[in-house]
């Protein structure tokens, strides 16, 4: 099992917006995936505007699946407007 990371530094004002995004658009998107364990997303509690979001999948491949997947595709452009700047970390789930 793997979990992707990923900090997003969203633009001032536009919190509650990404919010509603991925609430509404990106974890319904993601849930349709065959090997989707499960996503949150997480709001820095000092840096307003600094989010994780959290995806867990049953493997690697799962997970490179759906970055290639025509959702995933469709869900970029939308989820740009919201950040400044993203960061992505992969971990392998050990226990």
């Amino acid at each position: 099992m793997i979990e992707r990371h990923v900090t997003f530094q969203v633009i001032p004002g536009m919190g509650h917006d990404f919010e509603q995004f991925f609430i509404q658009s990106y974890r319904p998107a993601l849930a349709s995936m065959p090997g989707y364990i499960k996503a949150d997303l997480l709001q820095e509690s000092e840096t307003k505007d600094t989010y994780q979001m959290v995806i867990r999948f049953e493997n690697e491949m799962v997970a490179a699946a759906w970055r290639s997947s025509v959702q995933h595709e469709n869900l970029k452009p939308r989820f740009k407007e919201f950040m400044t700047g993203s960061q992505l970390q992969v971990y392998q789930v050990v226990g």
